[in-house]
């Protein structure tokens, strides 16, 4: 069903790492650990600021890959995973894109399933890649027959 778009990338999205926002985020998610919400302790620990938690970049803005027309409901997110080669700061920009790196088909319980292998990449000002993340989206027999008619 995907195989066209393999390979397909968005185009870049600025996403500034907002104070608030992270704040929020690690209260959301059960941790108000100080590295994310207190200057004085993110310095003490030798960050030059605070840093977002790590599945923080599930909030970012990644742009639309043209072609790639999901259903709103009815998909499984099947696995995420995050690489950092450094942390992420709040009050930095970071230019962030996605990537279909591959599409598969096989026969599950629930009838034909398609699993779709995205790739997310978040750079900063100098194009130095920051954070990656990939996902993998299973499609059920039954969205997968909606979408096809």
């Amino acid at each position: 069903m995907f195989e066209e778009l393999i390979g397909k990338r968005s185009n870049p999205v600025q996403n500034t790492i907002e104070r608030g926002a992270v704040r929020k985020f690690a209260e959301a998610i059960g941790d108000p650990h100080p590295v994310f919400t207190d200057p004085a302790f993110a310095a003490e620990k030798g960050f030059k600021a605070n840093i977002a938690p790590p599945t923080f970049p599930v909030t970012f803005d990644y742009g639309i890959i043209e072609g790639l027309d999901l259903p709103k409901a009815g998909l499984i997110h099947g696995e995420q995973n995050f690489e950092y080669q450094r942390p992420l700061y709040v009050g930095e920009a970071l230019h962030c894109y996605r990537e279909i790196e591959k599409y598969q088909e096989r026969k599950g319980k629930l009838g034909q399933m398609g699993f779709l292998f995205i790739k997310s990449t978040a750079e900063d000002k100098n194009g130095e890649i920051v954070m990656t993340a990939t996902q993998t989206i299973i499609l059920s027999e039954t969205v997968r027959k909606g979408m096809k008619g």
